[in-house]
Parts: C-alpha cells; sequence; structure tokens
C-alpha cells in the first residue's frame, strides 16, 4: 500500500521512528541499521526530514508497518519472510545484525554461525535461511568470476581514537549488536570524555 513516507522524524527509538508526514504520525518499526543511519537531533527546533521504504504487515489483530533506510533493505526484508517460519520480527532481527550484503554474503558463505547471532535466531533458522534462499541470491551477491566480494565490517571508522573502539567493544561485550553499539556511538560528542563516561552515556541512551 506505502512504498515510502517522507516527512519530519517525530521521534525515534531503537525499535521505531514516528514521521510526521501531512500531519499524521506513522509509527514505523525499524532495524538497528536504520536506526543508526537515521539523524539523531529528535526533540530540536527544527525536525529532520527523513524517507523510510515502508513494508505494511497485515495479520487478523494487528497491522504493523515496518520502516527501512534503504530500498536493499527493504528487498532482504522481503526476501527474509519468504522463509517458512521467519517472520517480520526475526527478519527485523536479522537485519539489525547484519546489513543486506553481509547477510546475503553469509547465505553464499553457507555461514549459519553469523545468521543465528541475530536475537531469537537459532541454528535450526539460520539453516533453514540458507537453504532456502541460498539460490536467490547468489547472483546478487558474486562477482563475475564468481567469487564471494569480501565484506567490510561495520565498526568505528579507523581513524576514530582507540577509546571510541574500545567502548564499542564494551557495549558489545554487554551483549548489544555491532549495529546497535555503533548507531548510539555516534551520537555521542566524545572528544572530552573519558572511556567510563563514554560507556555510561550510551548505556543510558540505549535503554531510554
Amino acid at each position: 500500500m506505502f512504498y515510502y513516507i517522507r516527512g519530519e522524524l517525530a521521534a525515534l527509538d531503537l525499535s521505531y521512528a514516528v514521521v510526521d508526514a501531512g500531519g499524521v504520525g506513522y509509527k514505523l518499526t525499524i532495524t538497528q541499521t536504520t536506526y543508526a543511519a537515521l539523524p539523531h537531533q529528535v526533540g530540536a527546533e527544527t525536525l529532520p526530514q527523513v524517507k523510510l521504504f515502508t513494508y505494511m504487515a497485515v495479520r487478523e489483530d494487528d497491522v504493523e508497518l515496518f520502516g527501512f533506510g534503504t530500498t536493499e533493505e527493504l528487498e532482504a526484508f522481503k526476501l527474509l519472510i519468504t522463509v517458512s517460519g521467519v517472520g517480520p520480527k526475526a527478519a527485523v532481527a536479522i537485519l539489525s545484525q547484519l546489513t543486506p550484503q553481509k547477510l546475503f554474503y553469509a547465505i553464499c558463505a553457507d555461514d549459519k554461525k553469523a545468521i543465528s547471532q541475530a536475537n531469537g535466531i537459532g541454528p535450526k533458522t539460520a539453516a533453514r535461511i540458507v537453504l532456502e534462499l541460498k539460490d536467490k541470491v547468489k547472483k546478487t551477491v558474486l562477482m563475475p568470476g564468481g567469487e564471494i566480494p569480501v565484506m567490510e565490517d561495520t565498526e568505528v571508522p579507523s581513524q576514530s581514537s582507540s577509546k571510541l573502539a574500545d567502548a564499542q567493544d564494551a557495549l558489545m561485550a554487554l551483549g548489544y549488536s555491532r549495529n546497535e553499539a555503533y548507531g548510539v556511538l555516534r551520537t555521542i560528542d566524545t572528544d572530552a570524555l573519558e572511556l567510563d563516561d563514554i560507556i555510561r552515556l550510551a548505556l543510558k541512551k540505549i535503554m531510554k
């Protein structure tokens, strides 16, 4: 029904965004990857303009709108929910752990472990995803020579100070995903903060 929604970012949480479009506030469930990519100036005098690609899940007792920062993420989501036993929530969990490119790479490389690191995704589900989607995504990932390209990690940029990398490692050790740690750290001005203060502030932002 909706392909995308463009408007002001009225509210933002790790799991959802509210976009004010034409005076209507649309609440969209989002991945942590999309969360990390969205502007974090909610509450400012001038709200940031955003555009999210959408998918509407209709169930007997509920209608839920999902939002994605890119068409690639939307298409990966739609592909995941074609797998038996993988619903929208599971697809969001997987795409919060892996970008579409990394997901496709994991599928082609038969890397079930990478997929099963997503919250709520067990080894059996990861194996089923690989089995059912491998042939579908091969052409998307493989290079002309048949090789699988090397994926780049999502991490604090190399030019960042070592304390940012240490803070990301600490958050991941506490159970947060790499994307979630990266997403919250990029919103913090760390120049004048010690490592403990960075971690404390990041946890406060995550738990809001």
